[in-house]
């Protein structure tokens, strides 16, 4: 008896998978609006974190948190870097005890300098270096006007996006396995 080998519906099953190559145009968009989603949703939940690490945050130090999806290769990344422009900025004051009652004893009545003005200008997803600050800590800082103390590094991001980023990878493994099933209808 002669080995027989089918070949019936073996060019269908080929073209079947050459579409779900990454060298497909229309795979590769719907592999990169997969990665986008669960990037998306890593950055949601890394933010959540950052809001918890930041108890008083009134110029929303959290929006520096960004991600993005790489065009070239599939996959993307969250950081809190600096980026590359400024945004608006704007007009807010820290409120001030004194000027709550004009008539107090001690406090701060030194006039505030420009970097100071500057610095609280700084809005939104332009005070990301707080959450650099928080993460890393800062060095003692002293001053012709006495200790400023400093901060302990608190190492969030790291924890944080390391356990984000497994969770995207599983959601993205996932969302493929469910568009492999669709594509060859499996149940």
């Amino acid at each position: 008896m002669a080995d027989f080998i089918s070949t019936y519906g073996l060019e269908e099953r080929r073209q079947e998978l050459e579409q779900l190559m990454t060298t497909n145009p229309a795979t590769k968009r719907e592999l990169q609006a997969i990665i986008k989603k669960a990037i998306n949703n890593a950055r949601r939940r890394i933010v959540e974190d950052a809001q918890g690490v930041l108890e008083n945050d009134p110029r929303e130090a959290y929006r520096a948190v960004r991600s993005s999806v790489y065009k070239q290769i599939l996959g993307g990344q969250v950081n809190i870097l600096s980026p590359r422009r400024r945004g608006a900025g704007t007009n807010y004051q820290r409120p001030r005890k004194l000027d709550k009652n004009p008539h107090q004893r001690g406090g701060n009545r030194r006039r505030r300098n420009k970097t100071t003005i500057r610095i609280d200008s700084y809005q939104g997803k332009d005070r990301g270096f707080i959450l650099r600050f928080q993460n890393a800590g800062t060095v003692e800082r002293e001053t012709r006007f006495g200790n400023r103390g400093s901060l302990r590094a608190r190492q969030w991001f790291g924890r944080s996006s390391a356990f984000q980023m497994e969770a995207a990878a599983t959601e993205v493994a996932q969302e493929i396995e469910n568009m492999l099933a669709s594509e060859f209808k499996i149940q």
